[in-house]
């Protein structure tokens, strides 16, 4: 027995409204319509939200670089503020004190090298007062002609005149530690400064 009759039949005109019955065909037109179209609106939704997402990654990266490089300048500048004192006595100490140990040495080398194009000709070194002796002991002693070694008191440590023939050259180590230490001041005055601009 059939229950046909329980239930409610669809395929009957409601309301005067004629009912459409699709054969299996355009069934499966439609299906493959509403596919095509659902798919269509899926892929577009997934490319707006692809450019979405990789605008907003590029705007968060360059934010990031961004911060990478001023806390990164801001770590190097307070790194060199803080090797300061240490710079200090390298200036002020250490250097001087180095210049001061190899003054005699550098002499015996300019004056060496001078000799080579003066081969014979008289040398004299004038040298600041009280250096004479520390010039001597680093002189070769196969060195000839001896060279003549004068003290002049305006001479500062570190400053040398030296004069072989014809030949004059001036050593300047003071100067040379002057510029280095004016170097330094300049490069601590700009770390200063781009910190208090911060």
């Amino acid at each position: 027995m059939s229950i046909a009759h329980l239930l409610e039949d669809f395929t009957a005109p409601a309301n005067g409204v004629a009912v459409h019955l699709l054969d299996e065909e355009a069934l499966e037109e439609q299906r493959l319509a509403a596919f095509e179209k659902g798919y269509g609106a899926g892929w577009e939704d997934a490319i707006q939200a692809q450019e979405q997402s990789g605008a907003q990654l590029g705007t968060e990266l360059s934010a990031t670089l961004s911060d990478l490089s001023f806390t990164y300048q801001e770590a190097l500048t307070r790194m060199t503020l803080s090797l300061e004192p240490m710079f200090q006595s390298l200036i002020q100490v250490v250097l001087p004190e180095t210049v001061e140990r190899g003054f005699a040495t550098r002499l015996t080398e300019q004056l060496c090298e001078m000799a080579q194009d003066q081969i014979g000709q008289p040398m004299q070194l004038t040298v600041p007062a009280g250096t004479t002796e520390q010039v001597e002991a680093v002189l070769p002693q196969d060195f000839s002609p001896r060279p003549r070694i004068t003290e002049d008191p305006s001479l500062q440590p570190g400053q040398a005149r030296l004069q072989v023939g014809t030949a004059c050259s001036e050593v300047d180590c003071a100067a040379l530690l002057s510029s280095i230490a004016a170097a330094f001041d300049a490069y601590l005055f700009e770390a200063k400064e781009a910190l208090s601009n911060e």
